[in-house]
C-alpha cells in the first residue's frame, strides 16, 4: 500500500498552531526566524503538481524520501522538516502533509502577512513510489518563459505567478543551497509588498557569482544597494526570474499594482497560496484527501521508482505521463527561496 491511512480531520489544530508559533523565533537561524524556511517547505511540498497528469502536489509529504527530499531544488529544507519534527512527535495524529502546509500558513500570518485559508485531511505516502519526478520546481536562473512553463503546469495564470512570487518578501538565498546569495528585502522576516517596490525602484545591476555558485547553475544575479544603506553593507539581490517580472509586458503591470497597493497584494497572495497548498488534494465527501481514484496520473499501478528519480529506463516505475515529461529534458531545478 502506497498511502498511509493516518489522515485526520479532527484534532486540536489550535494547539498545533500554537506550537508552530512558539518555535518561529530562533536567534541562531537566518535573521532570527525559521518562518521563511517553513513557508518554503509548504511551497516546495506543493509546487510539484502537474494538472495534465494529476500527479504531485501537497498530498503525500514525499519529501521524507530521498527521491524528493534529495532533489537539489529542496536543498536546505531538511532544516525545516527537522524544526517541525518535535511538533509531529507531540501531535502524532497530524500527517506530515498537513503539518508542513499548516506551518507555512501560520508563519505567513505570524510575520505580518494575511490569513491563508487552510484545510486539514491530507494523507502521507507510505513509500516513495508515488513521488513525482524531479525538475518540476522553479529554477531561479531562468526567465519569464520558464516561469510560465512551471506555473501553467500547476494551473496558475500570469497574475497568480506574480502574486505567488511575493513569497520572496521572506527569507534569503544561500550559496551552499541554490548558488544564489543574499536577501531580497531589508526585513526578510516581515511579510510586506517591499519585494515589488524594490523591483520597481532600485537600480539593479548584474553581478557575476563565484565558481561555487556557477557549479550549482547560478552564474549571476541582480544586486542593488538598499535605500540608505552604507556602501559596505551587503547588497540586496534578485534572481533572474524575479527581474523577469518587470521585463515581461504581462507580468509587469501586476508588479506595479502590488507595489502600489499592499492590500490588493495581501488579498491575492492569500488566495493563491491557499490554492497552492491544495494542489493535488482530492477530497472525498468526508473531506479527507485520497489517492486511490487518481487514474489519470496512473497512481494506482505505479511500481516503485528506481534509485535515480526521473531516470528513463525499463522498470523505473514512472507513470507514463511523468516519463514523457522527463523526456522533455527539464533541468533539475535549484531552490527558488
Amino acid at each position: 500500500m502506497s498511502v498511509q491511512e493516518n489522515h485526520q480531520l479532527s484534532g486540536d489544530f489550535d494547539k498545533v498552531r500554537d506550537d508552530i508559533m512558539a518555535i518561529l523565533k530562533m536567534k541562531d537561524y537566518d535573521d532570527g526566524s525559521i518562518g521563511p524556511v517553513l513557508v518554503r517547505l509548504a511551497w516546495h511540498s506543493s509546487g510539484t503538481y502537474c494538472k495534465e497528469t494529476d500527479t504531485g502536489g501537497s498530498n503525500g509529504a514525499g519529501m521524507r524520501y530521498e527521491s524528493e527530499g534529495g532533489d537539489p531544488a529542496n536543498a536546505g529544507l531538511q532544516h525545516a522538516r527537522t524544526f517541525l519534527e518535535p511538533i509531529k512527535e507531540k501531535h502524532p495524529w497530524i500527517t506530515y502533509a498537513d503539518l508542513w502546509t499548516l506551518a507555512g500558513c501560520v508563519a505567513i500570518k505570524a510575520m505580518g502577512g494575511p490569513d491563508v485559508p487552510w484545510k486539514a485531511g491530507r494523507s502521507d505516502f507510505a513509500d516513495e513510489s508515488l513521488n513525482p519526478p524531479r525538475g518540476r520546481l522553479p529554477d531561479g536562473a531562468q526567465a519569464a518563459d520558464h516561469l510560465r512553463h512551471i506555473f501553467y503546469r500547476m494551473g496558475f495564470n500570469d497574475q497568480e505567478i506574480v502574486a505567488l512570487s511575493g513569497a520572496h518578501n521572506l527569507g534569503r538565498c544561500h550559496t551552499d543551497r541554490s548558488g544564489f546569495d543574499g536577501a531580497w528585502v531589508v526585513q526578510p522576516t516581515r511579510f510586506s509588498n517591499q519585494y515589488y517596490k524594490l523591483l520597481m525602484k532600485l537600480d539593479w545591476q548584474k553581478k557575476k557569482l563565484s565558481n561555487e555558485s556557477a557549479e550549482k547553475g547560478a552564474s549571476w544575479q541582480w544586486v542593488a544597494q538598499a535605500p540608505g544603506a552604507d556602501e559596505d553593507e551587503p547588497p540586496l539581490m534578485m534572481l533572474p526570474t524575479d527581474h523577469s517580472l518587470i521585463e515581461d509586458d504581462s507580468f509587469r503591470p501586476w508588479v506595479e499594482k502590488y507595489a502600489e497597493d499592499r492590500d490588493a497584494f495581501f488579498k491575492d497572495f492569500s488566495a493563491v497560496f491557499a490554492k497552492l497548498v491544495e494542489l493535488g488534494v482530492y477530497r472525498g465527501e468526508d473531506g479527507i484527501a485520497r489517492f486511490s481514484h487518481l487514474e489519470k496520473g496512473k497512481y494506482d499501478s505505479a511500481p516503485k521508482k528506481s534509485d535515480s528519480p526521473g531516470a528513463k529506463g525499463s522498470g523505473d516505475g514512472l507513470a507514463e505521463p511523468a516519463a514523457k515529461e522527463n523526456e522533455k529534458g527539464i533541468p533539475q531545478a535549484r531552490a527558488k527561496l
